[in-house]
């Protein structure tokens, strides 16, 4: 059976100390490989850092980029200063970028697609795939990213965590991106997500953790971690009646084809 991979965690919210039993955890569950996200291109050196604990049967890679919260501390403003960062083998995608209307001021909405579309740029530039997060914001994200490739050509990318509705899973197949589940599908409020995750093309899925959050049923409420993955992979193979051995090869060579640095 094919080990699964944790698309999207931050292992810089762990200590070096407790890393390793992390990892040895992850390997117990069936977990072959984990990208640690940056959310500050300023701190993008952290996420380089990390991929020191890489190994052969747990294997670490990493993104840089910018989060939306977090623009307005952004030093590195435009696609090649974000090139300049990413230009690294350790580096296997660019993000996480995107929207973010829960926590964003109505202020700060130009500046976060301005970000948005600087990362888009980046991530076309170097060939690496866009991880994306959108909160509350899905028709902006579908409008730009439409906009973007009608405009400027297609690009790789991810809707990472996946919370939206139909709309917006709507116009990223259409474009071309993957979907990424995390815990969220395993909780008992989630009937409408589980609905859309039953229909999304099996070679477009991904599953995740965002780790330390969001920790999946039955562990919600606790410290997430990528092991835990395990759980919302099953969840999403009972729902598309895969087995979950099935789930774990698809979603690995979906992620492979995504992230082909990682190969």
């Amino acid at each position: 059976m094919s080990a699964l991979i944790d698309s999207h965690c931050h292992l810089d919210h762990f200590t070096d100390e407790e890393i390793p039993g992390l990892l040895e955890r992850a390997r117990a569950a069936g977990v072959g490989g984990m990208v640690t996200i940056g959310t500050r291109l300023s701190r993008a050196w952290q996420q380089k850092d990390l991929t020191r604990f890489d190994r052969p049967d747990v294997r670490v890679w990493c993104t840089v980029g910018t989060h939306p919260d977090h623009v307005e501390e952004c030093v590195v403003a435009d696609a090649d200063g974000i090139v300049a960062v990413a230009d690294d083998p350790r580096v296997i995608g660019i993000g996480e970028s995107g929207l973010d209307y829960f926590h964003g001021a109505e202020a700060v909405r130009p500046l976060q697609q301005a970000r948005f579309r600087a990362h888009i740029a980046a991530a076309r530039r170097m060939d690496l795939p866009l991880v994306i997060h959108a909160r509350e914001a899905d028709a902006d994200v579908a409008a730009i990213l439409r906009d973007e490739v009608e405009t400027n050509g297609a690009f790789r990318f991810v809707l990472h965590c996946f919370a939206s509705g139909p709309d917006l899973a709507r116009a990223g197949l259409e474009l071309g991106g993957y979907i990424s589940f995390s815990g969220i599908l395993t909780f008992p409020r989630s009937d409408a997500l589980r609905a859309i995750a039953r229909d999304i093309p099996q070679e477009r899925l991904l599953v995740e953790t965002d780790s330390p959050y969001l920790a999946p049923v039955p562990r919600r409420g606790k410290r997430n971690e990528p092991a835990l993955v395990a759980h919302t992979a099953l969840r999403l193979a009972e729902e598309r009646g895969m087995t979950p051995g099935h789930l774990a090869e698809r979603t690995t060579e979906n992620f492979t084809r995504l992230f082909s640095r990682a190969a």
